[in-house]
């Protein structure tokens, strides 16, 4: 995997809870993070008194940011509104060359700030409040917008079958049989 386009990481807002994802405008920088919890299992008698972890015990979480310039009076609003309503809607985030990660979230911070000669700013803070879907990636990361409606939320985690926008194993476009051949 090559270098990517930052802009090509994007957050998508479900603006009516039907699975109709749209942009969230004007981010210039985002941010996703991944956690788990450590639960320590160390005891007197662990091995040379080496710390002792049990695996998928802890908490899993996710948390995202952005920041950037208010571009689209309708997804502006919908976010205001999640704020001041506590709502967890699913939001969408395309991550380029690696899959698309798709759950409930919390707006957990929204900030404001201007100056005087300049445009004024948001900040956006989420963190995940339920479970979170996985779907690695199938598509370029602009045709991300292409996919058809939500992850299914009665999944136990398995990814949706979601049609690629491109199969890279298809050798594409069959050859015209009248086209001159190349030299």
């Amino acid at each position: 995997m090559g270098a990517q386009n930052g802009k090509d990481l994007l957050v998508k807002l479900d603006m009516t809870g039907d699975g109709q994802f749209e942009t969230v405008a004007g981010l210039r920088a985002t941010r996703l993070s991944f956690n788990a919890e450590s639960v320590d299992v160390t005891s007197v008698s662990s091995p040379q008194g080496w710390r002792e972890l049990l695996g998928g015990a802890g908490v899993k979480s996710a948390s995202i940011s952005g920041s950037g310039v208010f571009r689209d009076e309708s997804t502006d609003e919908r976010a205001r509104s999640i704020f001041f309503n506590g709502e967890t809607p699913d939001f969408r985030i395309i991550i380029p060359d690696f899959g698309v990660v798709q759950g409930p979230f919390l707006i957990t911070g929204l900030d404001y700030a201007g100056s005087h000669n300049g445009e004024a700013t948001f900040e956006l803070s989420l963190a995940s409040a339920g479970a979170l879907q996985f779907v690695a990636d199938g598509f370029e990361a602009g045709d991300a917008s292409d996919l058809e409606g939500p992850l299914d939320p009665e999944d136990d985690g398995d990814p949706l079958e979601i049609e690629p926008v491109f199969d890279p194993t298809d050798p594409g476009e069959p050859e015209d049989p009248e086209a001159p051949e190349a030299p």
